[in-house]
């Protein structure tokens, strides 16, 4: 099953393409590394598959319903005046699950990322790997359908890193999700089953 893909997509800023007739199919249970120079457009392809930047050009068309699709970008939007453990349950929150039940299972995406000793802490006392976490724990304990992450372990050290690419890997392996992550990182990216390099807006497959 196809959870999104996109057809001559074309993004373009200020006369400049991003995108240019970009062609890319996601399919659900698949992993992917995104990878390219910084500006090669890693960042506006996962908004495009997000459905959060209409493309200038083309189609993006989603197999799931968008409230089943997640961005995660590289900066963490955390709520300032609520605790990690509140942030992480927010999206459940607003989906309307009971709130033991919310951060009941925020609490153990949290601890599963290595912040069990951090829950009550504000989002000024974390440090900014740890404030990443907060929001990727808010991302994946929703449990999406496609998980788009923008270098999720950018700001984190490698023995932290590594365990959170192995945390996202496995969230996805276990519900059968799709999840793209967009790294500069080549170690990261050896590390997806498939990866996809963009260059001159379009993407080419790197043979594994």
């Amino acid at each position: 099953m196809t959870v999104a893909r996109a057809t001559g997509v074309v993004v373009a800023y200020e006369g400049r393409r991003v995108l240019d007739a970009l062609t890319l199919a996601v399919e659900l249970g698949e992993q992917i590394a995104v990878t390219g120079r910084s500006g090669s457009g890693k960042t506006t392809l996962l908004l495009v598959l997000s459905g959060l930047l209409p493309p200038t050009a083309g189609t993006v068309e989603l197999g799931v319903p968008l409230r089943d699709v997640l961005y995660v970008p590289q900066a963490p939007s955390l709520v300032p005046e609520l605790s990690a453990l509140d942030n992480a349950a927010l999206g459940l929150r607003l989906r309307g699950t009971p709130p033991r039940e919310a951060l009941s299972r925020a609490c153990e995406e949290l601890t599963l990322l290595g912040l069990a000793d951090a829950l009550e802490a504000l989002p000024s006392e974390l440090s900014g790997g740890m404030q990443q976490r907060v929001a990727l724990a808010r991302a994946t304990v929703v449990e999406p359908r496609l998980l788009l992450t923008d270098e999720p372990t950018g700001t984190l050290d490698r023995h932290n890193g590594d365990h959170v690419l192995q945390v996202l890997r496995d969230l996805a392996a276990r519900s059968g999700a799709a999840l793209v992550i967009a790294t500069h990182d080549p170690e990261v990216a050896a590390r997806m089953p498939r990866q996809v390099q963009l260059s001159d807006g379009r993407t080419t497959e790197v043979a594994a």
